[in-house]
């Protein structure tokens, strides 16, 4: 996990020890959340039938998620700063993971609703808090191969959880009386319980205080972190107010929106995009998986070269506009090979997208400014959560087919790709700047 040194003074042997150490943790914490956003879509194929939703109605309850987690986002990701990372990551991801359960017993569309909102408001704050936790570690030139190291938990919720929910449903259907979907949602919220205790017992909160660091390796880092805020801070501060009213970050915040839309919108209709080749539900499960694990590979790859070269503009528009070419293909496409081929493409070009997003804010803002202005842009962010699903779901429903959503999907991806040139443009100084490590 070590990057490129930066400087003779750097020690990326102290960041891969670092890496090392918290990493693993995020990531079955990450893994554990998408698992919880995803296997909705695969409840759909048989749950949407056992209780008479609709395709519009199940896109609605999918998407309402991101209402209770819009509304929490913000709140939760100051009592982060305020309780420390790891009380409130702890609590975030327990009492989501009891809430992920309790949808197994919902019987109409308005008991899915509830639940889902309530479902959103106890994640909210969770990936947000995650970013500004490891602004808290790794300094700049290494956070693009971080955050997509992390990120990878979100293409191998579907490559690994695709397959698990399609045996659960096709194979537990019918024990002690409950249906496979139902035993789906039960066993797949238990590893957000056992890492909500796993993290309030072993995530370390900050440099300062790990333990694992050597007391020169704790000194080395955290002088490390406190130089490039002092850095970035004399280039431009933000207090709280002004971070949430700065034009960037607003633009920042529509950029979000297309990411998330992409992102939500192919992992809750991706098992029923598959499912219209005419396959099983166990063959969809595995046929699910191989656009996510090209979302994954391409994650590894675009992260490490972007910070192997220090460009991160195109490194984050190049893929959306890829994305959008996969989606036209997959819409034109008549035969199963081709629309998953464009499928495939298109995931990959939003994982190749992805951690290159989170480098802008990251290199914007600092503290408490970081704090709220990485929430707002998650928060609104997440509208595309609710927008993305639904829409597919109306598209489906007027059309009769899944052409229109993914015409609509390749422009919502093409339109994310301009606006981050725009942002770019923008911060361009800025993101050009590499401040210098320690005694350098």
């Amino acid at each position: 996990m070590a990057a490129p040194t930066a400087s003779p003074h750097d020690r990326p042997d102290i960041i891969a020890k670092a890496a090392w150490r918290i990493l693993p943790i995020l990531m079955v914490c990450y893994f554990a959340a998408f698992l919880d956003r995803v296997n909705i879509g695969f409840a759909a194929l048989t749950m949407n039938q056992d209780l008479g939703f609709s395709a519009s109605a199940f896109g609605f309850g999918a998407g309402i998620f991101f209402l209770g987690y819009v509304l929490c986002e913000l709140p939760s990701n100051l009592m982060l700063v305020r309780f420390g990372a790891r009380i409130w990551i702890a609590r975030i991801l327990i009492t989501w993971g009891l809430l992920s359960a309790a949808t197994a017993f919902v019987w109409n569309p308005t008991s899915f609703y509830v639940v889902r909102v309530l479902l959103g408001a106890a994640e909210a704050g969770f990936f947000p808090g995650m970013i500004f936790y490891m602004t808290l570690w790794f300094p700049r030139e290494y956070r693009a191969r971080m955050f997509a190291t992390f990120n990878i938990a979100v293409p191998l919720s579907s490559v690994i959880g695709a397959p698990v929910s399609g045996l659960i449903i096709e194979h537990m259907n019918g024990l002690q009386g409950l249906a496979g979907w139902q035993w789906m949602f039960i066993i797949e919220a238990m590893p957000a319980v056992i890492m909500g205790v796993v993290v309030a017992i072993a995530l370390p909160e900050r440099p300062e205080t790990a333990t694992f660091l050597t007391a020169d390796e704790r000194g080395w880092l955290s002088s490390r972190m406190a130089t490039e805020r002092a850095a970035q801070e004399q280039k431009e501060k933000f207090s709280i107010g002004r971070a949430l009213t700065d034009g960037r970050v607003l633009l920042m915040c529509a950029i979000a929106v297309g990411l998330v839309m992409g992102t939500t919108g192919i992992a809750i209709w991706m098992p029923q995009f598959i499912r219209a080749f005419g396959l099983s539900t166990v063959q969809t499960g595995f046929v699910a998986a191989i656009p996510s694990a090209f979302m994954a590979l391409a994650m590894i790859l675009v992260g490490r070269h972007a910070d192997k070269t220090g460009e991160r503009v195109w490194h984050a528009a190049g893929p959306f506009f890829a994305s959008a070419v996969g989606f036209l293909i997959a819409a034109f496409s008549s035969d199963p090979l081709i629309g998953l081929l464009g499928l495939t493409i298109g995931a990959a070009g939003i994982g190749g997208a992805s951690p290159n997003i989170w480098i802008f804010p990251t290199t914007l803002l600092t503290g408490a400014a970081a704090a709220a202005g990485i929430a707002l842009i998650n928060s609104v962010g997440s509208t595309g959560g609710f927008f993305g699903p639904s829409i597919i779901g109306w598209v489906r429903d007027a059309t009769g087919g899944f052409a229109g959503a993914l015409f609509f999907l390749a422009g919502a991806m093409a339109a994310t790709a301009i606006a981050i040139l725009i942002l770019g443009r923008s911060m361009r100084e800025m993101m050009q700047q590499r401040p210098a490590a320690p005694g350098a």
